[in-house]
């Protein structure tokens, strides 16, 4: 399994788009500190998410998006699912043969907000390419070789937004962003499912602040409880690689604090375009 953090931010981007403070001034002057919207390809053929940054990553990490099979979506938030890319699957966009249907998996709402994003330009013979499926928490999908179980995260009062496990030929990838602390009662779910993570990827917005109980992201402290809580119900073991990402411009994330957490603790602290193979 190919894991690529295509990007790393959260919805603001680093440096944020409307912003002046000292951090992303300094990000605009120094490219080592710049992040994007959050993506991870998977296996180059199924994507978490597809953010308005999609375009930005295909370009400056050669990734081929007409190969894609498969998108889950943890929510309707646009920084994580920008639909208006979908109208340029097809027609006078995009051309090549053999293509099979785009399966895009998420919640209702991520449902409405396809066909509110795409109404106005969607082309019928473009429509036809994409198989559209709601999923709910606390459930098992299967999608060619991969199984897929999705479980609820603490991000929106609006929607079922999701946590998800994906799985193929006995390794395992645990995405476990955007949320908040959320109830453990998911994770009982993926040790009755028989889920073993080989890679898992935490929010991380925070970073060295911690969320309390109600919040919509998590803070590196959050996230060592979280791995705490994983480790003990073997849902990852010793060999787990440990993934921070999803980081805000406000919490400041620059290199010395990031190579001193990954130093100290273990961790992987994500950086766009990176990938993990296991």
């Amino acid at each position: 399994m190919k894991i690529q953090f295509l990007g790393t931010a959260a919805a603001e981007g680093i440096p944020a788009l409307f912003c002046d403070c000292e951090f992303c001034k300094e990000a605009r002057r120094d490219p080592s500190l710049r992040r994007s919207r959050s993506q991870v390809l998977i296996d180059g053929v199924l994507s978490v998410d597809f953010p308005p940054d999609a375009y930005y990553h295909a370009v400056e990490f050669g990734v081929n998006f007409s190969a894609l099979k498969y998108v889950l979506v943890t929510h309707s938030h646009m920084d994580h699912f920008y639909a208006h890319d979908f109208c340029l699957r097809g027609y006078k966009y995009s051309r090549h043969s053999g293509r099979d249907k785009l399966e895009v998996l998420g919640n209702g709402e991520v449902m409405k907000v396809f066909s509110e994003c795409t109404r106005r330009e969607m082309k019928p013979e473009v429509e036809e390419g994409y198989e559209l499926s709601e999923i709910a928490p606390i459930s098992e999908t299967f999608l060619g070789g991969y199984r897929v179980l999705a479980i609820p995260a603490a991000h929106s009062a609006e929607e079922d937004a999701l946590l998800f496990y994906v799985e193929k030929d006995g390794r395992g990838y645990m995405h476990l962003y955007d949320t908040g602390p959320f109830d453990l009662s998911g994770l009982d779910f993926l040790s009755d499912m028989g889920a073993k993570a080989s890679v898992v990827a935490f929010d991380c917005t925070m970073v060295s602040e911690r969320s309390p109980a109600g919040a919509r992201h998590m803070g590196f402290p959050n996230n060592l409880e979280l791995r705490d809580e994983l480790l003990k119900r073997g849902l990852a073991d010793a060999d787990t690689k440990f993934v921070i990402t999803h980081f805000s411009h406000n919490s400041k994330p620059g290199k010395e604090l990031l190579e001193k957490i990954e130093r100290d603790c273990d961790v992987i602290a994500a950086r766009d375009g990176m990938t993990i193979e296991v």
